[in-house]
């Protein structure tokens, strides 16, 4: 379920990104999405489409956030450990120390 949720999400964010990007820039910094241009719908007809867009994809996103938040903690529950399993070396167990000696083989008494 949550993957679905996440793919969702993702489509939402998609689609609230494409909305903003389509709006008529206010400011005209870089001069994109501005101009006449000849769409099929008027100008106020389309920023009413685009606010009312943006609105209900922005408050789904927040929405989304939030659910996907929740469930995502309640997924996160203390484990039982099992006490039976014993952690096994990684690599090959290294050879025991030779015992010291001096030299000519004779081993030293202790």
């Amino acid at each position: 379920m949550i993957t679905f949720l996440l793919v969702l999400h993702g489509l939402i964010t998609l689609a609230l990104v494409a909305v903003i990007l389509l709006q008529r820039s206010e400011g005209g910094a870089l001069g994109i999405g501005g101009g006449g241009g000849g769409g099929l719908m008027t100008a106020r007809g389309a920023a009413n489409l685009l606010t009312r867009s943006t609105t209900i994809l922005a408050t789904l996103f927040i929405g989304m956030s939030i659910l996907l938040a929740v469930l995502a903690a309640g997924t996160n529950k203390a484990r039982v450990i099992d006490a039976n399993a014993v952690a096994q070396p990684a690599g090959p167990a290294a050879p025991a120390p030779a015992a010291p000696s001096l030299p000519g083989g004779v081993p030293l008494a202790q």
